[in-house]
């Protein structure tokens, strides 16, 4: 029998069953979100997006570039808020995931409209106060050709 002010027994049971769902969902989600321990990190790392071997030209031109400080996720995804800049991990993660593991990606690796706009969003933000001398009707590696991944380093004396 209840006191007065508290539910019964069974409601109150239910209650602390609903609160322990809502936290192992909570802790499952957080899990989802941010992997195993390290796995974020190391998914930031150049190490992780070179792991695929279709991405080894890529890594190597990186490996030998003026750049080479930089992640790829430094140019490659959104760095203007983190909300934005998990989102398009998360998008271009799955993307890349799902076309590695079917084959469905080509051994030529183009960027596509999206990936375009951002690398120029990092560009002219990271290169900021150069970026405001010039203009900027041009994307950046236009001019800079070297940038390419296939023109940089070590790459750039190989390729005609």
């Amino acid at each position: 029998m209840a006191t007065a002010g508290q539910p019964p027994p069974k409601q109150r049971r239910w209650g602390l069953a609903l609160l322990l769902i809502l936290l192992v969902a909570v802790a499952a989600g957080s899990f989802l979100a941010f992997g195993p321990p390290g796995l974020y990190a190391r998914s930031e790392s150049p190490e992780f997006c070179g792991s695929c071997h279709v991405m080894d030209t890529q890594y190597e031109s990186w490996f030998h570039s003026a750049h080479r400080r930089a992640k790829c996720v430094d140019c490659h995804l959104p760095n203007d808020s983190l909300a934005r800049h998990l989102f398009w991990k998360g998008v271009d993660g799955i993307w890349d995931t799902v076309a590695f593991h079917t084959g469905r990606f080509a051994e030529d690796i183009r960027i596509s409209n999206h990936g375009a706009r951002v690398v120029q969003e990092n560009c002219v933000r990271c290169h900021a106060e150069t970026v405001a001398r010039i203009s900027t009707d041009r994307n950046c590696w236009e001019c800079h050709r070297r940038l390419s991944h296939k023109r940089t380093g070590a790459v750039a004396t190989l390729t005609p």
